[in-house]
């Protein structure tokens, strides 16, 4: 009994070792969910979760080889600072240039239709004051 205690005790301490040098030598920006301070005590404080803990969520995530040869790292192929955006459409200029014209051609539409509706209403009161 003494041995199966000193083993899962050896265990432990291999995995606490592991995963605290494993969590210091990871870059600040690859480590997930938590800041690295805080992974630390978890690992320290609440073994064997926390380190098993470090190992399923707070492990920097492993590059993955594409199809085509090349070798992706999820969320770090770019600093923060530099990660392409999109354009949002109201800081784009092609597109408000487009939404400006559209208006602006179904407002003269608008516009036309409305003096086609007067002047055929202007010619019925003609008519009638007329024909009268």
């Amino acid at each position: 009994m003494i041995r199966l205690y000193s083993l899962f005790a050896l265990i432990d301490l291999v995995l606490i070792i592991s995963a605290l040098i494993s969590c210091l030598s990871a870059e600040e920006y690859e480590i997930r969910a938590l800041p690295r301070i805080v992974w630390v005590i978890l690992i320290l404080l609440f073994s064997p979760i926390g380190p098993i803990a470090w190992f399923v969520a707070g492990r920097p995530a492993r590059p993955i080889r594409l199809s085509n040869g090349t070798v992706w790292k999820p969320g770090s192929g770019f600093p923060e600072n530099e990660r392409p955006r999109p354009v949002a459409p109201d800081d784009d200029p092609e597109f408000l240039k487009r939404v400006a014209e559209r208006s602006r051609k179904e407002d003269e539409d608008m516009m036309k239709k409305w003096e086609a509706d007067l002047r055929r209403r202007e010619e019925d009161l003609r008519k009638r004051e007329g024909g009268e």
